[in-house]
């Protein structure tokens, strides 16, 4: 497996997705990510709002229980292998059918920007050498994707 660089536009657009979360943050919104690697590659890649971590739950129901009655936008960062897609398909339809306002416009904008490299919220962890400008010819400050 050789290096792969990673462009500036690539780079650009996940600064604006990371700008755009840290927005929805301070604006109410529950961004809800799987585990604690996600929260980890999150924060590193410029992320500095609260995060709610699904697997601190005792699964579907009692995530629901907990958050079906804020009144606020739940923006659902779950990965993308089967687990995560079965969780967002369960959640969506769970906290929508309570009422709530419930965004997938972020899983599948980051999805896009990465052209699907990133199948996992913690994968976004190869990306911040590059979001902190660390660049240059030296192979040590890439990483495999």
């Amino acid at each position: 497996m050789g290096y792969r660089l990673i462009n500036d536009t690539t780079i650009d657009r996940l600064r604006e997705f990371i700008e755009m979360l840290n927005e929805e943050s301070e604006n109410g919104s529950v961004i809800v990510v799987e585990g604690k690697r996600d929260v980890e590659a999150l924060y590193r890649a410029g992320y500095n709002g609260n995060i709610t971590v699904f697997n601190h739950f005792k699964g579907i129901i009692d995530f629901v229980d907990n958050h079906y009655d804020l009144g606020r936008k739940i923006i659902l960062l779950l990965d993308m292998d089967r687990t995560g897609k079965y969780l967002t398909r369960k959640l969506f339809t769970q906290l929508q059918s309570k009422g709530n306002n419930v965004s997938l416009f972020y899983k599948k904008t980051l999805a896009k920007i990465t052209s699907g490299k990133v199948r996992h919220v913690e994968d976004l962890i190869t990306y911040v050498p590059h979001l902190s400008g660390i660049t240059g010819s030296r192979k040590d400050l890439y990483f495999y994707i």
